[in-house]
């Protein structure tokens, strides 16, 4: 048969088969199921470094906590290397199913594991562990799902199909704030507080009371990574029932698969080559378009604009029940167009965009905090050479410099000011008006705090910033829907670069290097470009004194990744991935 008759025979229009919903159920379920397992870490940190990692000196701590960071983001690309060229040597059914049991089992252990109070070292040490698993098995379960699915799709529908594997980290996220929320609620409402226990001694406060913590903080977090087993064995028992896809299994009947995929598709030039392009024309945009949409949005409305977590956590819950359904659209239209414009319209409508949406977020968001940073005037004075990049991803660093010291508070109360250098030596002062402050003196922050007050910064009562007291409320609030529009538009900017990425990443790369190549450019991409971005451009905040001064770091890759890949990434939504070359 030659391309043309099997592309043209694979692409005839038809209704979705059984078989066809039944591997997107068994694939989307399955990596919603990741995610939310995922989630539950990040959502938890706090609360889980309160019971493995407190009875640690600072420095430990620290070492620990960059640990876990570098499990979240930084092992991602491991895992797609690791299990990419496993789903390329024994299959992708196989390797996925794997992917979700490590994934799964390291879940739910983490809910098991004792304290430090109970085991001492060895906690946190498994902690870690069973992070680092989460991390390579996420690695590999993404590029195992989207290829799977892809190899079962006609040519014509690929990007509809996909675009279901593009809902689940959304989905993921929903879930695992559901079901801490009602946990939390639950437990909390249900059992009394319990008494803090720190290295066998019972900590009393300066009152002389016992300290006491939430029941949730104390042993409810763990019900969330307990009830994940159940998640677990549903996905499991779906996936076993799976058969190997279409074209992997034509590949092995022609006995045309790699003998070793990596060396083949980072070690050959022709292939390495499209790795590169797919990262930096397609994936780098995309991923700082779907972290800002999603996460650096939440960071901004809590840490810049000082909405409280509830507020913000349901704000954002809105805009991505409203905004989940473009991951279908944008996949389907992409069959159509093509992945190239969707991706990169999305691409370059958030480079034009993210500067008057996010003002537009900040003045409706809290009104009296954005028209203080338009009119009241703030200097830093200070030697450059004692101010550094604040960067701190894992919220651990400490910076002492008088310059660090001033710009960190100012850009911690949202203040907007500007920088003038003075000679080296000089200690940082900050002029509020005419009031100067010294940066090296010990009451600095009590006396930054008061005076911004005075200079028209709302204090933390301020009445004007949006809060929210039910999930339902927001339809008694004109403010909220407003911000509700607002972080819909962001989401639906996530769903145009997000939606087709999978379809077109698969049709990339052929079948006997698929996995592998996909895997790793879709996670240096997703894990160091998007995962570095909060602490990036908070770090750029800090610097400069401008809040919205951060969104230039997505902004900028953004546009690199609209030139590179309207210059290097082909079109490929009509290809015959049975016989990419």
């Amino acid at each position: 048969m030659s391309m043309a008759s099997a592309t043209t025979s694979r692409a005839a229009p038809r209704p979705m088969t059984q078989e066809e919903k039944k591997v997107i159920l068994a694939s989307s379920l399955g990596t919603v199921f990741e995610w939310y397992d995922f989630y539950l870490y990040g959502s938890l940190a706090a609360v889980i470094g309160a019971q493995f990692f407190s009875a640690y000196p600072e420095a430990t701590r620290n070492i620990f906590a960059l640990l876990a960071f570098a499990a979240g983001f930084l092992v991602r690309p491991f895992g797609a290397l690791v299990f990419g060229r496993l789903g390329d040597l024994v299959g992708r059914k196989y390797t996925f199913l794997i992917t979700i049991l490590i994934m799964g089992l390291s879940t739910f252990a983490v809910g098991l594991l004792p304290s430090y109070e109970t085991i001492g070292w060895i906690a946190p040490v498994t902690l870690l562990a069973l992070r680092m698993l989460q991390g390579l098995a996420l690695g590999g379960e993404y590029g195992g799902a989207a290829t799977y699915v892809a190899e079962h799709a006609p040519v014509g529908r690929r990007g509809f199909y996909t675009a279901f594997i593009q809902t689940t980290a959304t989905l993921g996220l929903l879930l695992s704030l559901i079901i801490i929320m009602a946990t939390q609620g639950y437990v909390n409402g249900n059992y009394p507080d319990v008494q803090v226990i720190q290295n066998g001694v019972a900590l009393m406060g300066p009152d002389g009371k016992p300290v006491m913590i939430k029941a949730f903080a104390s042993w409810g977090w763990r019900i969330p990574f307990l009830v994940s087993v159940a998640l677990l064995l549903i996905s499991v028992r779906i996936r076993l029932q799976m058969q190997e896809s279409p074209a992997f299994q034509k590949m092995k009947e022609e006995g045309t698969g790699s003998k070793a995929p990596l060396s083949e598709a980072f070690g050959q030039w022709k292939n390495a080559k499209i790795a590169i392009i797919a990262l930096l024309g397609l994936v780098a945009g995309q991923a700082v378009v779907w972290y800002t949409g999603q996460f650096y949005a939440l960071f901004f409305l809590q840490s810049i604009l000082k909405v409280d977590s509830f507020t913000a956590n349901v704000l954002i819950a809105w805009s991505l029940v409203l905004g989940t359904g473009g991951f279908i659209v944008f996949g389907s239209l992409s069959d159509r167009i093509g992945r190239k414009p969707v991706i990169l319209a999305g691409c370059l409508l958030a480079a034009i965009t993210y500067f008057p949406v996010f003002k537009m977020l900040s003045q409706t968001a809290n009104p009296a905090l954005y028209n203080a940073q338009e009119n009241t005037k703030v200097v830093v004075k200070a030697d450059p050479n004692d101010c550094s990049f604040q960067f701190n991803p894992v919220g651990t660093a400490k910076f002492t410099n008088t310059c660090d010291i001033a710009k960190a508070a100012l850009a911690r109360s949202s203040v907007t000011y500007k920088s003038e250098p003075m000679p080296a030596g000089t200690k940082a002062t900050v002029m509020i008006g005419s009031q100067e402050l010294q940066a090296a003196s010990p009451t600095f922050a009590a006396d930054l705090a008061k005076a911004v007050t005075a200079a028209g910064y709302p204090a933390a009562s301020n009445s004007s910033v949006i809060k929210l007291d039910g999930f339902l409320s927001v339809f008694s609030s004109v403010q909220a829907l407003t911000l509700i529009g607002i972080l819909t538009y962001l989401v639906i900017l996530v769903t145009m670069v997000y939606g087709p990425i999978a379809a077109a990443l698969v049709e990339l790369f052929p079948t006997r290097i698929r996995y592998t190549s996909m895997s790793l450019p879709y996670h240096i991409g997703n894990g160091w470009f998007g995962g570095l971005l909060p602490a990036t451009s908070f770090a750029m905040v800090a610097q400069t004194g401008d809040i919205y001064f951060g969104l230039w770091y997505p902004i900028v890759i953004a546009l690199g990744t609209f030139v590179i890949g309207m210059l290097f990434v082909p079109e490929t939504k009509d290809r015959d991935i049975y016989d990419v070359k």
